[in-house]
């Protein structure tokens, strides 16, 4: 594939040159990345890059090609694709089409034949960066202050970006393929617990097993208030993850607030991190995030490792939370938290994402502790 030439500025001042490929255009977004194998097409579709330039670890990126089944929100809200090399033709039976019509039919830039490795170093050093990629403007010292021009993640809210706009249960559940082979599906259950899921910019695989766990599960904006969601009279609660900074989002806060102690409370990702700050905790930017699916996390109450799916830049600050707040999991790589709960209250989160697509099952057992949450014999 030979396209057009295009470039990566960065802040710092450093330029990559590469080609073209996915659609034509120029775009600002911070530069990070995730050093997953697979699963490209769920990175694509993940919400929570609302805002940012994925660059991939793994140098051969598009050789399954793109199928509907894999998709995991209504869209694409990443910024840039960047890859070392772009598989031109791909070989799956159920491939539908290749990477680089996909990202051309979402309005996706993508730069390919960089060094990746050189620009992942810098990522890892100075942390992760404001970045413009362009295919129209190829000219260094423009685009670099470009990059110093664009504006920064921190303090801006990107939830309201791709939240969904109104109201609507969830039929579907997990897949075939997606369904681990010990988690085993409750979907014909009638009367199950019902759920209300607030949409900070959910993957839809998170939605696909409370499903298959058995819940009734109703999805709300994540600006709906708890007096709204109180009057729909849930047995429980679900807080998604979702794009960039907690902290702007004073609104989720309040609700979640409004929540604790009278539902029962589980958050993934994003929503841990509210769920950190509705506690009276602390964020804080990490330098490069985790963002991969073979984060090792030690679950402190078994004493067992999990391999994680992971996907975020914020963290939430351990020195900043109360004394009825326990940290029940940590990271392995940082020591960072991963997973909180409150000592006499039911409401819990981790940082990871344990409904995986892609990644490992190792967590799924967190869906059924939620659903074990809102039996009538929990307080």
């Amino acid at each position: 594939m030979s396209g057009r030439p295009a470039k990566l500025a960065l802040a710092n001042g450093s330029v990559f040159s590469g080609q073209s490929f996915g659609a034509e255009g120029e775009i600002c977004g911070e530069v990070v990345f995730n050093t997953s194998m697979t699963g490209y097409q769920e990175i694509l579709t993940d919400p929570s890059y609302n805002g940012q330039i994925v660059t991939m670890t793994y140098p051969l990126i598009g050789n399954y090609g793109i199928n509907a089944e894999d998709v995991e929100s209504r869209g694409l809200f990443l910024r840039g694709f960047i890859v070392r090399e772009l598989c031109e033709i791909p070989s799956n039976y159920r491939s539908t089409e290749s990477l680089d019509s996909y990202l051309k039919r979402n309005n996706i830039v993508g730069l390919q034949g960089i060094d990746t490795r050189a620009l992942v170093r810098q990522i890892r050093k100075q942390g992760a960066m404001r970045g413009i990629l362009s295919t129209m403007d190829l000219d260094d010292a423009s685009l670099i202050q470009k990059a110093l021009n664009s504006p920064d993640i921190v303090g801006k809210d990107l939830v309201r970006e791709v939240m969904c706009a109104e109201r609507s249960s969830w039929e579907a559940p997990l897949t075939d393929l997606g369904r681990p082979t010990d988690f085993e599906s409750c979907v014909s259950e009638t009367h199950g617990p019902k759920v209300v899921a607030i949409d900070y910019g959910m993957k839809l695989n998170i939605p696909r097993y409370l499903r298959d766990a058995g819940c009734q599960v109703t999805i709300v904006p994540g600006s709906t208030s708890a007096e709204e969601i109180l009057a729909m009279n849930p047995d429980g609660v679900f807080l998604s993850n979702g794009p960039g900074d907690p902290e702007p989002l004073t609104y989720a806060v309040d609700t979640i607030r409004g929540l604790l102690g009278k539902k029962p409370v589980f958050g993934i990702c994003l929503g841990l991190q509210l769920l950190g700050l509705a506690f009276g905790g602390r964020t804080f930017k990490l330098r490069f995030g985790h963002r991969g699916a073979n984060q090792p996390v030690l679950n402190k109450r078994t004493g067992k490792v999990e391999i994680t799916s992971q996907n975020h830049g914020f963290a939430v600050d351990p020195d900043s939370l109360p004394s009825e707040i326990e940290t029940t999991h940590i990271n392995l790589n940082d020591n960072t938290i991963e997973g909180i709960r409150h000592r006499t209250l039911p409401a819990f989160g981790v940082q990871y994402h344990p409904e995986a697509s892609a990644g490992p099952h190792d967590s799924h057992y967190l869906f059924r502790e939620f659903v074990d949450l809102m039996r009538p014999s929990n307080p």
